[in-house]
């Protein structure tokens, strides 16, 4: 199925092994198991997944927001190990969400929310000290917002975290020395002051582009170390401070743009 949406022209296929495709001018958004949402196939997603069982017991609601809707892949994750948690996903291209919702429909009751506005305004509306996890994972043609990873933003996050809360960004890098991941890891850490890195290790040696996930928190992250090295294929956990070095948060005055994709990196 195809349509006209507000980012592009939307497409949902169905793989031979059941699942769905959710692209975006060709671009992959999201990969769906409408049999089984607890089926995380993209790589980076099952490393969301694995922080959001370390930090919550499954069938423990919790509350989540998203920043960044695309297929609502986590949402139904979350919704169906943790029944009656409260999610809210920001999901600015409501042309998008339509087609999502005729094509690839949420179970009843799934307790998803979804409000037609940008990460940015979505965030200032929520309550204080009122979410578990927020989950960044927005892009525009390949590249991440730049207003999504400076120091303002991260400090509205930090506002309605709870005490014991974490921020989870999906990036991508594979520039030389990574920059752009250093500098939104300095900015995490700065804003909340403690973390993690999750990323293949070519990635990480700048051998490769791909999805860096930085997982940032007030208190201690449970440790991923053991779950990277079981996962296939592994990934390496690195403190936030590590790969933030000796980089300089990022404000909204600087206008740092993310790292566009090479043509082709998220088509297939």
């Amino acid at each position: 199925m195809e349509r006209k949406v507000g980012t592009g022209t939307a497409t949902v296929e169905a793989e031979p092994d059941g699942t769905f495709l959710l692209r975006v001018d060709g671009s992959l958004q999201s990969q769906v198991d409408l049999a089984d949402p607890s089926n995380l196939a993209f790589e980076y997603v099952r490393r969301i997944g694995d922080v959001l069982d370390l930090v919550a017991a499954r069938k423990q609601p919790i509350s989540v927001v998203h920043v960044g809707g695309a297929g609502l892949t986590l949402a139904r994750y979350v919704a169906v190990t943790r029944p009656r948690s409260r999610q809210i996903v920001l999901e600015p291209d409501e042309d998008l969400t339509e087609f999502v919702r005729e094509t690839l429909p949420l179970p009843k009751r799934s307790g998803i929310k979804v409000r037609g506005v940008t990460g940015r305004a979505g965030i200032t509306e929520l309550y204080e000290d009122s979410t578990d996890v927020v989950i960044v994972d927005a892009f525009v043609r390949e590249a991440v917002p730049a207003n999504l990873v400076t120091a303002e933003f991260v400090a509205l996050c930090a506002r309605i975290l709870r005490p014991g809360g974490v921020l989870v960004f999906n990036l991508i890098d594979g520039t030389a020395g990574l920059g752009f991941v250093r500098r939104v890891a300095a900015t995490l850490l700065a804003g909340l002051g403690d973390g993690v890195v999750l990323a293949e290790r070519k990635v990480l040696r700048g051998k490769g582009f791909g999805n860096v996930v930085l997982v940032g928190s007030p208190q201690p992250v449970p440790d991923l170390t053991p779950v990277g090295r079981r996962a296939q294929p592994p990934y390496e956990v690195l403190p936030l401070r590590e790969l933030a070095g000796k980089a300089a948060p990022l404000t909204d005055s600087e206008g740092f743009a993310s790292p566009a994709a090479p043509a082709g990196t998220f088509g297939r």
